[in-house]
């Protein structure tokens, strides 16, 4: 199992600047380099607490890029109905350029109502609109002189420039939540899966449907599965009590918030999420806690809350969530120093440095695909 940080802002100008937040993250990521971890990903929403201080994090990569020299930067997720496939796949093959061919790009379909009504994108038809997106952005990465002509965008003898360092593209990977069919149709398409555990329940199953389809359509590849999760490593499990809990309860509150969208909007590609503020905000910290979706704790609980998890779920990749509810500072980088020097190890065994054939060595110049 490889390890990374994975970041979705949860603050505002009335908790924490902008700065202080961005030089938070930045020092993060330098520290994980420096640990030996694997992956720095970064989350896009919009207008909101929840995730609005990172409106694009193509740039937010950028600027881990020029601050790192191996670490792999991950999209976690971009969200490709706000965005012509063409100055995507550009800004994609920019940041590949700039970092020497380390980008991953993360894809979800965006799911917050307000974001849809700014952008002037319908939600019905958001699954079919999501898929065109993420194949223009595939050819346009691939190939040259590409000719698109869809419903929601059209475009001829497009070469975008500059091209990939990546061959033949930066690996891809696809967020998913909770509907069957989802999960199905990104192992069909070949892609890594992206999944973070939330509420009260995952049903690994959904897991075990990618990993199927996956290996039926493409037999001669592996699927690869990477999961987001808060974590907060202490000396104690009360110690990690004390300082996680007001962060994972600010957290709640601003992701419920987000969902209060939801209260009055339906969707036939979105089942079973109008009301989902309420769920949300009916949780509390201790129940993220006791139901996994939060890892809270003294090193040895941390150990065995994850590899129970992966008793499931055989993730390939973990992506620690340090900032959420705005957790930042000298609380953060303590819980990453003690899950690097106390956790990782017993989990993974020492890292000591890229392998030949990881991503972003040899390998980015052999064919890596996703």
């Amino acid at each position: 199992m490889r390890f990374g940080l994975s970041f979705l802002p949860d603050c505002s100008p009335g908790t924490r600047s902008a700065t202080d937040y961005y030089d938070d993250v930045l020092g993060l990521s330098r520290m994980a380099e420096q640990a030996g971890l694997h992956y720095v990903k970064m989350t896009e929403h919009y207008l909101h607490p929840y995730g609005g201080y990172c409106p694009s994090p193509l740039t937010f990569l950028a600027a881990v890029a020029a601050q790192t020299t191996r670490i792999r930067l991950m999209t976690g997720c971009v969200l490709p109905v706000f965005h012509h496939p063409v100055q995507l796949a550009s800004h994609i093959s920019m940041v590949d350029a700039l970092s020497d061919g380390r980008v991953e790009v993360g894809f979800a379909r965006a799911y917050l109502p307000y974001e849809f009504s700014t952008f002037q994108v319908p939600m019905d038809g958001s699954r079919a609109r999501f898929e065109a997106t993420v194949n223009a952005v595939h050819r346009l990465l691939t190939e040259e002189h590409v000719d698109e002509d869809t419903p929601f965008f059209a475009f001829q003898d497009a070469t975008v420039l500059p091209r990939p360092v990546q061959r033949p593209r930066p690996p891809f990977w696809v967020a998913a939540v909770q509907t069957p069919a989802s999960f199905v149709r990104i192992g069909e398409l070949g892609h890594g899966l992206l999944i973070t555990p939330s509420g009260t329940s995952f049903d690994p199953s959904l897991v075990d449907a990618y990993r199927q389809s996956f290996l039926a359509h493409h037999p001669d590849r592996q699927p690869r599965v990477a999961a987001s999760v808060p974590v907060l490593v202490a000396d104690t499990d009360q110690e990690a009590r004390r300082i996680a809990d007001p962060y994972l309860s600010r957290y709640l509150e601003v992701w419920s918030s987000a969902l209060t969208s939801w209260d009055s909007t339906a969707s036939t590609d979105y089942a079973n999420y109008t009301g989902s503020g309420h769920r949300i905000g009916a949780m509390t910290a201790k129940d993220m806690r006791v139901f996994g979706s939060a890892v809270v704790g003294s090193p040895e609980q941390v150990v065995d809350r994850i590899g129970r998890f992966q008793q499931d779920v055989r993730a390939d990749v973990l992506l620690l969530q340090t900032d959420f509810g705005g957790l930042g500072g000298s609380e953060a980088r303590r819980s990453l120093d003690a899950f690097v020097s106390s956790v990782m190890p017993k989990l993974a065994g020492e890292y000591t440095g890229p392998a030949a054939d990881e991503p972003g060595t040899a390998a980015r110049h052999e064919g890596l695909t996703s």
